[in-house]
């Protein structure tokens, strides 16, 4: 019976995730399968695989051939680089200490490769982060400042004009009223020159009466 190693979907409708299954390629895709050797979930970043390495390496030995899709998982967390090696222990090319030894070293540098890749996607998830707090703090800034001038009453175009009017009327008044002095300041000085004039007659006319008073006398005697 030709087996088949392929992705089985599950998952709703526009988040799938899928179970890598070996099953016989007769059977319907999401059908029956002989063994579930791991998981595949591309919804997270990066995406999440999780493979029984011995199960699937077991399966490549007895001539199950992967999918196009599960070749290149199997290939990413190692099934098909500890099948070769085992193939080179087989002929004798290899020991046993060579191939754990060889598959450890190569385990250990993906790790650190994923890890990497890890801390950049999170260093560029804080920039991100800083970047819409920045843009949110700076909307709320904005929004105050707006808020706070339509707190602010509005005068309308006709007060603003009576106000103008109001403050100009004053100094005009001002002006009329220094006007108005200024013009009648002759008449002022007029009038007090003539009211100064009997006062200075008045001695004069004092002085001829007491010289007509002793003429008078004279004449009755």
């Amino acid at each position: 019976m030709p087996v088949k190693i392929r992705l089985q979907r599950h998952g709703k409708k526009g988040k799938p995730f899928y179970w890598i299954v070996a099953a016989d390629s007769r059977a319907k895709r999401d059908g029956k399968f002989l063994e579930k050797l791991g998981i595949y979930n591309p919804n997270t970043n990066p995406a999440t695989i999780e493979v029984n390495v011995d199960n699937s390496v077991q399966w490549l030995q007895n001539g199950a051939q992967p999918t196009d899709t599960a070749r290149a998982i199997l290939s990413y967390k190692g099934v098909l680089l500890k099948h070769h090696l085992l193939g080179g222990l087989r002929k004798g090319a290899l020991t046993e200490e060579q191939v754990e030894e060889k598959f450890n070293a190569w385990l250990a540098e993906k790790e650190s490769t994923v890890a990497s890749k890890v801390s950049g996607l999170d260093k560029v998830k804080e920039d991100a982060k800083a970047k819409a707090l920045a843009a949110e703090k700076e909307v709320n800034e904005k929004r105050a400042a707006e808020a706070a001038a339509a707190a602010l009453p509005e005068t309308p175009e006709g007060e603003e004009a009576e106000v103008e009017a109001t403050a100009e009327t004053p100094a005009a008044e001002a002006v009329e009223i220094v006007e108005e002095t200024a013009a009648e300041a002759p008449k002022v000085e007029e009038k007090v020159a003539e009211e100064k004039a009997p006062a200075a007659e008045a001695p004069a006319v004092e002085k001829a009466t007491e010289e007509a008073a002793p003429a008078a006398s004279k004449e009755k005697e």
